[in-house]
């Protein structure tokens, strides 16, 4: 997706844009909230609500603030950035993966029932 924006930002600026708005997206996931219904609760459409988790820089900051407020009410952009919200450290531990052993000859026949 590229918008007139794009081609007016610094390599660096647009990477910053596009790590706020995978921010925003993990957190929606880690609240298990689906974007339609965290568009609906901030008062924007779907489309702007998509903008903004694929990190558009033409999106106005008060979208940003009312989007993240909708999906964290009382959480600030500094914690979003900082990843402090205990829902996030949730989300991380479901989906680390763990790591399973073999079981021997022995122990899968006496799994055998």
């Amino acid at each position: 997706m590229r918008t007139k924006y794009v081609d007016t930002l610094p390599a660096e600026l647009q990477l910053e844009a596009q790590q706020l708005g995978a921010a925003l997206a993990r957190l929606r996931q880690a609240r298990r909230l689906r974007q339609e219904d965290a568009a609906m609760r901030s008062g924007l459409s779907r489309n702007t609500a998509y903008r903004l988790e694929k990190g558009d820089p033409g999106v106005a900051i008060g979208q940003v603030l009312r989007y993240l407020a909708a999906i964290a009410p009382g959480v600030s952009l500094l914690a979003l950035l900082g990843e402090t919200d205990p829902s996030l450290h949730l989300l991380a531990s479901r989906e680390r993966t763990e790591r399973v052993r073999r079981l021997s000859g022995k122990e899968l026949q006496d799994l055998d029932f």
